[in-house]
């Protein structure tokens, strides 16, 4: 059984981590598993999110099942508020001594700086963040990488990138099989119509 913990604070950006939990839990039903995702957050009640969205978690901080994957999004909440929330933080540098995976998306990273464990690593993040995470020092910020892998660090670039993440990650959990799997199944098969570049 696997089990995931996302992350969830005060302006957290949603596709951060709705899009790994769709990977998670269409994971789980594939595989026909007693797996699950979970939503973890400092307090018990509602959470509104950067864009509005307002989620309600599973469990707080310190109540909740023992975590295979921790997931840490970003969002305006994560590279503000939470950077000098030391329950937060505490927290983080505690799972993420006892989970097997430690992930990020987004500014997510910025957070996991801050916490501890991605202090000394190679980390990805969304790239008007890339100059800022580099200044804070002792990290290295790989450039042009949907996700970066660095032992069981997994970190991804802006809100999208964490589904591939996310799908590398099951694969690596699961098997290349099963990835393909359950992308075919939530068919992700990316073809932006506008290319993501400066408009001229």
């Amino acid at each position: 059984m696997t089990t995931y913990g996302l992350l969830v604070f005060e302006d957290a950006e949603e596709l951060d981590f709705v899009g790994p939990w769709e990977v998670f839990t269409a994971s789980a039903m594939v595989r026909g598993e007693d797996d699950k995702a979970v939503l973890i957050a400092e307090e018990s009640g509602p959470v509104r999110c950067n864009k509005g969205m307002r989620v309600l978690p599973d469990h707080v901080l310190d109540d909740h099942p023992k975590l295979d994957v921790l997931l840490v999004p970003g969002g305006r909440g994560a590279r503000e508020a939470q950077l000098e929330n030391p329950s937060v933080t505490g927290w983080i540098a505690k799972v993420a001594e006892q989970a097997d995976w430690v992930t990020s998306v987004c500014t997510g990273s910025v957070l996991l700086h801050a916490a501890g464990p991605a202090k000394g690593r190679r980390v990805a993040t969304h790239w008007s963040w890339e100059d800022a995470l580099e200044a804070r020092g002792d990290v290295t910020v790989v450039r042009d990488a949907r996700y970066v892998v660095d032992g069981n660090l997994v970190t991804s670039q802006g809100v999208s990138a964490g589904i591939d993440m996310a799908l590398w990650l099951i694969g690596r959990i699961h098997g290349r099989y099963h990835a393909r799997t359950v992308r075919r199944y939530i068919q992700y098969e990316p073809a932006p119509p506008y290319l993501a570049d400066e408009p001229l």
